[in-house]
């Protein structure tokens, strides 16, 4: 979308809007990023989307190859309107495409040698994998992956609800990111590009607003 019809659909948004798009904005990141592979319960993927859209990550990649394209519904409400997600039907395309796009691939399991959380080092693009509440990650993740990371627990419950553990890794991993010298805003052609998907899915009359500017230049 060129410069003109971004400036003209959000002057349909109320300055404070306005305002809001661009503080967040200037606090969104794409240096992180969060792949969800086949989770069962969808207010669990729902939940990963919010903690994503809290803590500024925009990109959620969602893997639907056993359980198949069962989260529509959930898609449709609350934080979808603020990430972007890419849903993928294979494991191995997801991986291959996040491998592409040069993140390091980061399996979060307490089942494999690993760093601790706070041993973890963030230096470079990461993609952290979220399996299954029941099965955890597939042995395709686990083998693809560059690194592992874990949350130490200490009562008789060896592992957390993946939503929990999303929360408690981005909460982490996203402060450290914002109080280093890591390059880790946004470029100007992903503001522009998400500030178009954001205005999509906000304004009521889009489409509409759309022929309007394309018929009066």
């Amino acid at each position: 979308m060129n410069t003109a019809t971004l400036n003209y659909l959000e002057s349909y948004l109320t300055p404070r809007r306005q305002q809001l798009f661009k503080e967040v904005l200037a606090e969104r990141t794409r240096f992180l990023t969060v792949a969800i592979e086949d989770v069962g319960h969808l207010h669990n993927t729902s939940a990963v989307m919010r903690s994503c859209d809290a803590f500024g990550v925009q990109d959620v990649h969602v893997i639907e190859e056993l359980k198949g394209k069962r989260i529509d519904r959930e898609i449709a409400m609350g934080a979808q309107k603020w990430t972007t997600v890419h849903r993928y039907d294979s494991t191995k395309n997801a991986l291959a495409q996040l491998k592409h796009n040069g993140y390091r691939i980061v399996a979060t399991t307490p089942h494999h040698t690993a760093h601790k959380l706070e041993d973890f080092k963030l230096d470079q693009p990461t993609a952290l994998f979220f399996g299954s509440e029941k099965d955890g990650l597939t042995e395709a993740v686990i083998e693809a992956a560059d690194d592992y990371v874990y949350i130490p627990t200490f009562g008789f419950t060896q592992s957390l609800n993946i939503s929990v553990c999303a929360a408690i890794l981005l909460q982490d991993l996203t402060f450290r990111m914002r109080n280093s010298a890591l390059d880790w805003k946004l470029k100007d052609s992903d503001i522009t590009e998400i500030k178009a998907l954001w205005l999509k899915r906000n304004l009521k009359d889009y489409e509409a607003l759309v022929n309007q500017f394309n018929s009066q230049h």
